[in-house]
């Protein structure tokens, strides 16, 4: 079990100022996204991709059709599939939580580009229920470790807002989640003495060979570090990224790299499939990269 709590009040006197409605719940959470990290290895970088998404007959436990409130990614790995509740969370919410993953392959169908196969030729998937309290047997089940159809984990989030009488908002959440997911890939990748994640390990590589070769231009650094690595781009300019609908590259300032003619953003997209092509690519440059 891993439970994270953030509290911040900074000794303001603070009152409740619950949700009133789950869409302004919705709204403060693709507003502040980071309130969905389970701050475990693995589920600590989280993107929300679509908000209310139909799903044909998506509650088979009432045999009508159904809305995801939230569509969201874990990682490189992981599709979220997250439901929102105002009040308790308890196995009614649950159960409603699994008829949609269920019907988690109509989301394939129906968003065929939100899943990068040069990464995994499948998602993995997870289920998160956030509300204002949790039934204490619902707690003690997905604390024990939780899991839907064999391999779906489960976990769950408690979210309260307050309002200081300073004026400002503050929010307290709690996370219910198990350490360690099972047919996780945990592998971690060494370069420079630090441990990385795939995705992370590419920025660190290349961040490291501009570093070395600081008059080298796009064109340049693309004839060392191909696209065909990747599958599609191993990175590509700070305007283009941010161009992009979802967020495929690493472009906060301190991930961005200064070229002598570019400013260039790394693709976030490395999984199974890709990861071991770079790192033969980087050893025949004399790059030493060890996998633990």
């Amino acid at each position: 079990m891993y439970l994270h709590k953030h509290i911040s009040a900074n000794n303001v006197s603070i009152d409740n100022f619950p949700f009133q409605r789950e869409i302004a719940m919705e709204a403060y959470l693709i507003e502040n996204p980071t309130v969905l990290s389970m701050e475990t290895e693995g589920f600590n970088e989280v993107d929300i991709l679509k908000c209310e998404v139909t799903l044909l007959d998506g509650r088979t436990d009432r045999n009508t059709d159904g809305r995801i409130d939230i569509l969201a990614k874990y990682g490189q790995e992981y599709l979220a599939v997250v439901e929102l509740k105002l009040g308790e969370l308890t196995e009614t919410h649950l159960s409603q939580l699994e008829s949609y993953l269920k019907e988690r392959n109509q989301i394939l169908q129906k968003f065929p580009d939100i899943w990068d196969t040069t990464v995994s030729s499948q998602p993995k998937w997870i289920g998160v229920m956030i509300g204002a309290t949790i039934n204490p047997d619902l707690m003690l089940k997905i604390r024990k470790g939780y899991y839907f159809d064999i391999d779906i984990p489960i976990a769950a989030l408690t979210i309260n807002r307050y309002k200081g009488k300073d004026g400002n908002v503050y929010v307290v959440t709690d996370t219910y989640f198990i350490e360690r997911v099972k047919n996780k890939d945990y592998t971690k990748y060494i370069f420079n003495g630090l441990k990385y994640g795939k995705n992370r390990l590419v920025l660190a590589v290349i961040k490291d060979y501009v570093e070395k070769n600081p008059t080298i231009t796009f064109s340049q650094l693309k004839s060392k570090f191909p696209d065909h690595l990747q599958s599609r781009e191993t990175f590509t300019t700070e305007t283009e990224a941010k161009t992009k609908r979802d967020r495929r590259n690493f472009i906060e300032p301190n991930e961005l790299i200064t070229l002598a003619d570019e400013t260039i953003a790394v693709s976030t997209q490395w999984g199974i499939l890709n990861i071991n092509p770079f790192i033969e690519h980087s050893r025949k440059m004399n790059i030493d990269i060890k996998i633990t």
